[in-house]
Parts: C-alpha cells; sequence; structure tokens
C-alpha cells in the first residue's frame, strides 16, 4: 500500500506496540477519552465516544532539524 516500512507502522501501532525510530520520533496509540462536542449545524450538545487515536512525538534530531536552538551571546 505505502511501502513496506510504512505498512510494518501501521499494522505494529494498529495492534497496540509503539515503534520507536531512534532520533526521528515515536509512533503510538493513544486513547481519547469521550467527550461533549456540539454539532455544527444546530448548536446542540452531542456525545461523542472514547476511542483510540494514532499519535506521532517528534525525537530530538528532528526536532532540533526543524527548529535549531539559537545560542545566545552573553
Amino acid at each position: 500500500m505505502l511501502g513496506e516500512a510504512v505498512d510494518a507502522i501501521i499494522e505494529a501501532v494498529s495492534t497496540g506496540d509503539k515503534v520507536a525510530l531512534v532520533g526521528f520520533g515515536t509512533f503510538e496509540a493513544r486513547d481519547r477519552q469521550a467527550w461533549e462536542g456540539r454539532n455544527p449545524a444546530t448548536g446542540k450538545p452531542i456525545q461523542i465516544p472514547a476511542t483510540k487515536v494514532p499519535a506521532f512525538s517528534a525525537g530530538k534530531m528532528f526536532k532540533e532539524s526543524v527548529a535549531p536552538k539559537v545560542k545566545i551571546a552573553a
């Protein structure tokens, strides 16, 4: 589908495993609690059920590549 590596990550996370690529980041499934939302058309409150969602946390090297730390001279 998307490539063997991506398919392997999707399969692992969907079964509850955490996948860590050192320096890049971590993929995992997180629980999202049920909450009350609003129907945008009517404004009436609706109950949104609890679910699991995929999550990604960027690793240190990835974060620093995107937003390098600036050294401030004293």
